[in-house]
């Protein structure tokens, strides 16, 4: 593990409608935050701050990405290719899912997202123990003297932000329809656990929520050329799909069923054996392409 960064985001969530407007406007310029004669603010009709947080998000949530020599343009990756043709208003829950496996994987560029996902094992917690953990961690990794502890508080209230919906933690002032929220919420990865505690707690989401070949896109990701992965390794490995996603063992194995319908792998169960079997060859991009023919064929 090389750097980490923390607070990148400036305490900017990702709001409604920034990743689409981000992704249209470097379409249409690429030099779109580094153009000294236009100014972003104005095309993007937000804030300086605003435009950081947007130039950093859009990169960790694997849409873009920015040349780091020369003149440090923006250009859509591969895969934002394809969020971008066939869901640039970013409705479909499966793009979020995917956006979701990009960054919870940042384990340099986006820290405390990687860490929260992949390393934190506490089921319930509050704030201060969600940074006493992660200062653990960061020092065991390297020189830790450094992070300061604003910034990790900053960054558990983002994470928060990011996945809890304001009318769950402020139901008396926020109504459902205000739209500022991070559209992650839907995802329903964390939940408050107790009000006046101000405890959290990581939440499962449904089996039914997942589309098959959305999940597949993150087991093959993982695969490194394996035809046969365990069901463990599915569940506890960092940045696999138990971790991403909080599945328990059950809710796992109702999904990878529904990746074994379209016949893609085989769970095997028999001779002590619990592990899956991978039919599929396909790359991470060409799961995803098949998840965005699926909805296009409305199943």
């Amino acid at each position: 593990m090389g750097t980490m960064k923390f607070r990148a985001h400036d305490t900017f969530f990702i709001r409604k409608g920034w990743l689409s407007k981000g992704m249209e406007r470097v379409v249409a310029k690429p030099d779109l935050f580094v153009d000294k004669d236009e100014n972003p603010m104005d095309i993007l009709g937000i804030g300086s701050n605003m435009v950081k947080a947007l130039r950093y998000w859009l990169q960790v949530v694997g849409l873009t990405k920015e040349e780091t020599k020369g003149k440090r343009l923006q250009n859509l990756t591969e895969f934002g290719k394809m969020v971008y043709a066939k869901d640039a208003y970013i409705e479909e829950l499966g793009t979020l899912y995917l956006l979701q496996y990009k960054l919870a994987k940042q384990d340099e560029n986006a820290t405390a997202w990687y860490y929260f996902f992949n390393e934190f094992t506490m089921s319930e917690f509050t704030k201060e123990e969600f940074v006493q953990s992660i200062q653990n961690y960061i020092m065991m990794k390297e020189d830790a003297s450094t992070v300061a502890i604003r910034s990790l508080n900053d960054d558990f209230a983002c994470i928060i932000n990011t996945y809890l919906p304001r009318y769950k933690s402020n139901p008396d002032k926020v109504s459902p329809e205000n739209n500022i929220d991070c559209p992650f919420g839907e995802l329903g990865l964390i939940d408050i656990a107790n009000r006046k505690k101000k405890t959290y707690k990581k939440s499962i989401p449904s089996a039914k929520s997942f589309n098959p070949w959305v999940v597949l896109a993150v087991i093959m990701d993982n695969a490194e050329g394996r035809d046969e992965i365990s069901l463990n390794e599915l569940l506890t490995t960092p940045c696999n799909i138990g971790k991403t996603y909080n599945l328990d063992a059950i809710t796992m194995l109702d999904i990878l069923h529904e990746i074994e319908n379209i016949g893609q792998i085989k769970i095997v169960r028999t001779a002590g054996l619990d592990v899956i079997h991978l039919n599929s060859t396909y790359s991470f991009d060409e799961c995803v392409a098949k998840y965005y023919e699926t909805i296009d064929e409305g199943m």
